[in-house]
């Protein structure tokens, strides 16, 4: 049997233009294996395990990656990796949190979110990222209302750095304020979690994208002992119209070829 794969799959990034998998490759463990929420311990993969996974990524359909400053070395070990295949890959990284010496920071500052897209683009080797959210440290309403970050993002998109951008928050009405303005929200919606399912709603409403994130509770779904808990996972995202695509953080070859399995199984029947 021929191995399933999402290249038939894309679907448009809200209203950007642009086509993505209906899951992202997410590469925190490319870059940062300090105060990460994983049920079990992992090593950061070295350069010929990373570029093997992103290969097969790629072969296996998944055109979306997400990455983050907040993701150790992430964004640096990404440039040199996808050299030459920039076109291929549709690129998604944040802006808001800072982590050195296995401590978070925020600077959510009109200056710092130029400052953080610039060396984005230097280390992802690019004259524009697809897409910047902004890193919420939980404070939505409070960062798009009275800090210079989504003006910041508006103006880079102007000026061709950026393509959209979005915030990746913690609560409906963060949601909800950042789609008015912006072009994506990420969310967390998972069978454990639907607390912000009104934002996919208004996404779905007003063609605005939705990347979601703790797709599979970071590891932890569990359901009754017959069940797929993958499966239950991707059937309740995709059985929302709202959802572009789900960031699944995996560096398990196995585990993603599974992913990639059950996600084209579930979108065939609809």
């Amino acid at each position: 049997m021929s191995q399933a794969t999402l290249h038939d799959l894309h679907r448009p990034l809200g209203s950007l233009g642009l086509m993505v998998s209906p899951l992202g490759l997410g590469t925190v463990k490319l870059g940062r294996d300090q105060g990460v929420k994983y049920p079990n311990g992992f090593t950061i993969p070295d350069d010929r395990a990373a570029r093997q996974l992103l290969d097969q990524a790629r072969d296996l359909g998944i055109n979306l990656i997400d990455t983050a400053p907040a993701y150790g070395r992430s964004e640096e070990r990404l440039g040199p990796l996808l050299r030459g295949q920039r076109h291929e890959w549709v690129i998604v990284s944040k802006v808001g949190e800072e982590f050195d010496n296995g401590l978070s920071s925020f600077n959510f500052s009109a200056a710092h979110t130029r400052l953080s897209v610039e060396r984005s683009l230097k280390r992802l080797e690019t004259d524009c990222i697809d897409l910047v959210l902004v890193h919420s440290d939980g404070n939505d309403l409070h960062i798009l209302e009275h800090e210079g970050v989504y003006e910041a993002l508006a103006q880079l998109k102007q000026e061709g750095k950026i393509r959209g951008f979005g915030l990746s928050g913690k609560t409906v009405a963060g949601g909800l304020k950042a789609l008015e303005q912006g072009d994506c929200a990420m969310v967390t919606y998972n069978l454990n979690e639907q607390g912000e399912r009104p934002v996919l709603d208004y996404a779905a409403a007003h063609g605005k994208a939705i990347l979601v994130k703790k797709a599979l509770a970071s590891g932890h779904a569990c359901l009754r002992p017959d069940e797929d808990p993958v499966r239950a996972s991707f059937e309740l995202l995709f059985g929302h119209p709202g959802v572009s695509s789900a960031i699944v953080g995996t560096i398990n070859p196995v585990h993603l070829a599974h992913n990639v399995a059950t996600v084209a199984q579930v979108l065939s029947k609809r």
